[in-house]
């Protein structure tokens, strides 16, 4: 099994759930989160003047799939998350040796 995380623009996470709805993956974690990549931030104009913010809201989203649907749901992630611009992401694939449901005790895919 394998663990896609993707963190990305906050705008971007409807389009995200639709694409992986359509493929088929309804389960996943969502969590609101703060980073910033080699940007370094944002320098945001207002009437006072000029402001830097230096993490930028983004979203995670997290999948555990078999090893096999790994890449189809990287490619729908990243196709549904890109715009081409600075701060659209990254995506992450980490192996997941085992999983168990609390409630029924299954364990591996069965329990995903």
């Amino acid at each position: 099994m394998k663990k896609i995380e993707a963190i990305v623009r906050e705008e971007s996470f409807d389009a995200i759930k639709r694409a992986l709805e359509e493929k088929g993956y309804f389960g996943m974690t969502v969590s609101h989160v703060e980073g910033r990549g080699r940007q370094k931030g944002l320098k945001l104009q207002q009437r006072s003047g000029e402001f830097e913010v230096d993490l930028i809201p983004k979203v995670k989203v997290e999948v555990v799939v078999l090893d096999e649907d790994a890449m189809t749901v990287l490619r729908a992630l990243a196709a549904s998350a890109r715009t081409g611009d600075i701060g659209d992401g990254k995506i992450f694939v980490i192996p997941v040796e085992d999983a168990l449901r609390i409630r029924t005790g299954e364990s591996g895919m069965d329990a995903v």
